[in-house]
């Protein structure tokens, strides 16, 4: 990635210009760096999130602000100044699940207490940068420095498809709201920078999941049978290959397989074999053609081995396409609190999200948050047990979040 400003070697260590207000204390800064790791400390999974849902409401309480859960049980909602009813509201996402993996780190005090579950996907620090900026927020309000309300989304099963945003503009979560934004912690970008785009920076995400089903019998008469094992791996091989030929190769559709099943002896035919994995597409358009694909290159490879094939194809999430006024706040807001060099050109990637449902509603954007230690060679990567962050990143989401919501106040 490439800053779109160099840094001036005069300016290591030293925030950009500008004079907002909102920047962060030394005590709130400690507090929140407690809260996060107590976040990771004790991971949730989507729609279990009640311990982390109580914390922050207690928190944001105290604050002398009004949460309301959400309908589903988990994950909150809470308006930070009095909405006039008129003017549309900037809104805050963060999302507060965890992943069903094992926290492998062991040498950090703040390693998950919870068997095969972790923050591998920096969800607590979405939650404690959100959480954050709503209580600088509510200081500013109360100095009258807010010039329009605010509102906080902190939403559960961001990691269940089709993703709790979902559930959560259900909830009402968006009646009001003009605007979203939201970051997604990037451990290829150093902590103190944010990567931006224009247009789509994630990839639609879908389930498929795949039953394949025909008579087994002796492997010494396989003629008598529905081959399963060699249906499978046919499928497995020849699907993936049929969509890259049946779709724009620059539309990005790939389908990956994650599991395989069949069979129990190897001198028995299976009746049975069941494939799953994902197909992910970098293209809109492509995206809502996808299942049709999909179906008909299953029939067509499974067919051709005299194996029934049932498909269930779980539509996941849509690309998150950011708008370019709220890329723009966003680079208006990092500029004031670090400077341009603090900006980076960021691609495209493969992974879903479920930010985007909230896009088909309203305009936002979503920033990539650098959370690498500057010059650490480790290459920690999201979804694995040993991801971890450089914690100054809490405090450049904060004011990040803060500095947009007065620029978009006063716009």
């Amino acid at each position: 990635m490439k800053s779109r400003a160099s840094r001036p070697e005069d300016l290591v260590d030293q925030p950009g210009g500008g004079g907002l207000p909102g920047r962060l204390g030394d005590e709130l800064r400690a507090e929140l760096i407690a809260f996060r790791r107590d976040l990771h400390m004790h991971p949730e999974l989507g729609n279990q999130e009640f311990r982390t849902t109580a914390a922050i409401k207690d928190r944001l309480e105290r604050a002398g602000l009004k949460p309301r859960v959400l309908d589903v049980g988990t994950g909150l909602v809470c308006d930070v100044g009095e909405w006039d009813g008129v003017t549309p509201m900037l809104a805050l996402r963060a999302d507060i699940d965890a992943l069903p993996i094992p926290d492998t780190k062991v040498d950090v005090p703040y390693r998950s207490t919870v068997p095969d579950r972790a923050h591998a996907c920096g969800h607590d620090v979405h939650t404690t940068t959100v959480l954050g900026a709503g209580l600088v927020l509510a200081a500013l309000d109360r100095q009258g420095l807010l010039p329009n309300a605010v509102r906080l989304v902190f939403q559960p099963a961001e990691e269940v498809l089709p993703g709790g945003a979902v559930d959560a503009i259900a909830s009402g979560v968006l009646e009001g709201v003009g605007r979203i934004i939201a970051v997604h912690c990037d451990p290829k970008v150093d902590a103190g920078k944010i990567g931006l785009r224009v247009g789509a920076i994630t990839s639609a995400c879908d389930r498929l999941e795949i039953s394949l089903d025909g008579p087994g019998g002796h492997t010494a008469r396989p003629h008598l049978t529905t081959d399963l094992v060699t249906a499978a791996a046919r499928v497995a091989v020849d699907v993936p290959a049929l969509l890259s030929r049946r779709v724009d190769a620059r539309s990005g559709l790939v389908l990956t397989w994650g599991r395989l099943h069949t069979g129990h002896a190897p001198n028995v035919v299976p009746q049975h074999a069941e494939l799953s994995g994902t197909v992910r597409c970098l293209d809109l358009a492509a995206w809502r053609d996808a299942p049709d694909l999909v179906h008909a290159a299953v029939d067509e490879v499974a067919g051709m081995h005299r194996a029934k094939s049932v498909i269930n194809y779980v539509r996941g999430v849509p690309p998150v396409v950011n708008d370019a006024e709220s890329i723009g706040l966003l680079d208006a807001a990092m500029t004031e609190r670090r400077g341009a060099y603090a900006i980076e050109d960021t691609e495209q990637s493969l992974g879903g999200e479920d930010f985007s449902w909230y896009l088909e509603h309203v305009p936002g954007a979503m920033a990539r948050l650098g959370v690498r230690p500057p010059g650490d060679t480790r290459g920690l990567d999201l979804h694995r047990g040993n991801f971890d962050v450089d914690e100054e990143a809490i405090t450049v989401g904060v004011e990040l979040f803060t500095a947009a919501a007065l620029l978009a106040g006063r716009s």
